[in-house]
């Protein structure tokens, strides 16, 4: 049995040193390869980033985040041409890269599917397959693009109202009745009750919002986009 267990440890032994996966030298068409997916990680990085910023539909863009997109290819398919070769290497990255731990918070989920989608580019640059990067960013893009259509046509803001009186909120709620709307959240208190409704607009249609306002015993109203976030 002991003998059988060396002859097959002997036998994967000398198949990965006959593969040449441990020798280190670089050949002219493996730099070139090397190069041309690199830069191919980098232009579709500069595509995904742009398609970031034509389709972002959230209240502050950020730069930083945009361009971060496009290092974080480049770097993703550094890492797949490294462990491609070394299966040492691999091994290792696979150890230091386990620990690693991100600390910042990505508050949209859209942001989200922008970071997998640059890190999938890379991995497949990496390994050069092409065709797979260009066919998964047209679907991409047709599936971003649909999605911003349909926030575009359709926003959604909070409005937050104070008056006195439950009479007022009556009123308030036959304004409203002509919109599509739901209540976030009503806190009442001894002097005034503030009220937060989340409404969606097809045509930045806000006369609900001047009405409101001209009512006798409302006292303040504010109106803002809604970007996934409130905090009463």
């Amino acid at each position: 049995m002991q003998q059988d267990a060396l002859s097959i440890r002997d036998v994967i032994k000398n198949s990965l040193i006959e593969s040449g996966i441990f020798q280190n030298t670089l050949t002219i068409d493996s730099v070139i390869g090397i190069i041309i997916a690199l830069l191919a990680a980098m232009l579709l990085g500069f595509y995904i980033s742009i398609i970031y910023k034509v389709t972002y539909r959230g209240v502050i863009y950020s730069q930083t985040f945009a361009m971060s997109l496009i290092g974080m290819s480049v770097l993703t398919c550094m890492v797949t041409l490294a462990i491609s070769t070394n299966v040492v290497l691999s091994l290792g990255m696979v150890g230091a890269l386990s620990i690693v731990r991100f600390r910042t918070a990505v508050k949209e989920p859209f942001d989200l599917m922008f970071m997998f989608w640059s890190i999938t580019t890379g991995i497949a640059a990496g390994a050069k397959m092409f065709l797979l990067v260009c066919i998964g960013a047209a679907v991409v893009t047709i599936f971003v693009f649909i999605m911003s259509a349909k926030v575009v046509n359709s926003k959604v803001y909070i409005a937050v109202i104070r008056f006195d009186g439950t009479a007022t909120e009556d009123e308030i709620y036959r304004i409203m009745s002509k919109e599509r709307y739901t209540v976030k959240s009503r806190t009442s208190r001894k002097e005034s009750t503030e009220l937060a409704l989340e409404v969606r607009l097809t045509k930045n249609k806000t006369l609900f919002a001047d009405k409101i306002k001209n009512l006798e015993n409302v006292s303040e109203l504010t109106l803002v986009q809604y970007n996934g976030e409130y905090y009463g």
